[in-house]
Order: C-alpha cells, then structure tokens, then sequence
C-alpha cells in the first residue's frame, strides 16, 4: 500500500468508509468531508499500490487556529499547546490489522515534527467503547488528559496526547 495526500477525487470513498465505520468516528455527508478536507493541515491516503484510485484508509488533520466547530478540537484548542489534531483516521476492515494503522501514524508524527509541533492530540470513544483503539493509542505512547461529554452527551471520549517524540 502507499501513502499519499488525500485528494477531492478520493473524497466519495473517504465518505462511503468514514460512514462504516460509525461510531468510532462521527457520519458525515459530502459537502462535510469536503469541509473537512478543507481544514486539514495534513491530509493522508492510503491506497493499493497496484490500484492508486482506491482508497483503503485516510486520516484527517487540524493544526491549531482551524476554524473547526468540533467539540473535541476546541477542547484542544482551548488547552492551549503546541499541537497537531489528529481528527479522524478510518481503515477499511480488511486492511487493518497490516500496520496501516501504524503507518498513518508515523506519517501524522513526521508532519507534526516538520510543522515544529509538540504533540499530537486525538479522542477516543469511551462510551459507547472502542477498546482496541484504546490499546492501539497506548502502544504508540498516547496519554489520557482529559475526557469530555459530546453529542448532547450520548457520547464520551478519552482525550489523548502524545509527544512528538513518541512515534518515529
């Protein structure tokens, strides 16, 4: 598989696969993706290597001063540090498992060291649980800082950061 930036042209597949994997990550529709995309600082996918036009994962990422409604960045946000947003990264079922996963990761982790950043921030679901995620994050040196309440409540998440020296 290779890693490359994301494009618009990838977009209907980043959305057909962010939406199967609710609720690990939040539904959107087209027009949201496209905003999304808009917003990152980096914008990674993965795709086949014999097959560039399909899309196998991605990761959406948001440096401080985005004009990003979601609760779990303004949380960041407002925390105040030095940070890379890691706001969602969605691998298709059949590819997880491979280091894909990994991967994105390391890439995420690089960029934030080029952009002179000091950690990379994410959230993981808590209720309803994503326990693998929870272990997946901790191996690669992600610490618990808080946790927050969203979505009217239905839903709680682990809020996590990790140093840039964590991944290399």
């Amino acid at each position: 598989m290779l890693i490359r930036p994301l494009i618009s042209d990838l977009l209907p597949q980043a959305l057909a696969l962010n939406n199967a994997n609710v609720p690990a990550v939040s539904v959107s529709d087209p027009e949201g993706m496209a905003k999304l995309l808009e917003l990152s600082d980096v914008a990674i996918a993965v795709v086949e290597d014999e097959a560039p036009d399909v899309l196998r994962a991605f990761a959406l990422v948001m440096s401080p001063g985005a004009e990003y409604s979601s609760e779990n960045y303004q949380w960041f946000s407002d925390r105040g540090t030095n940070f890379l947003y890691l706001d969602r990264i969605v691998v298709a079922d059949d590819a997880q498992n491979q280091g894909v996963g990994r991967a994105i990761y390391e890439a995420v982790f690089a960029a934030a060291s080029e952009r002179g950043r000091d950690e990379v921030a994410c959230e993981v679901n808590v209720d309803p649980p994503n326990p693998g995620s929870m272990r997946f994050h901790d191996r690669l040196g992600f610490v618990e800082i808080g946790r927050l309440s969203t979505k009217g409540d239905s839903v709680v998440v682990a809020l996590l950061a990790a140093p840039v020296s964590a991944v290399s």
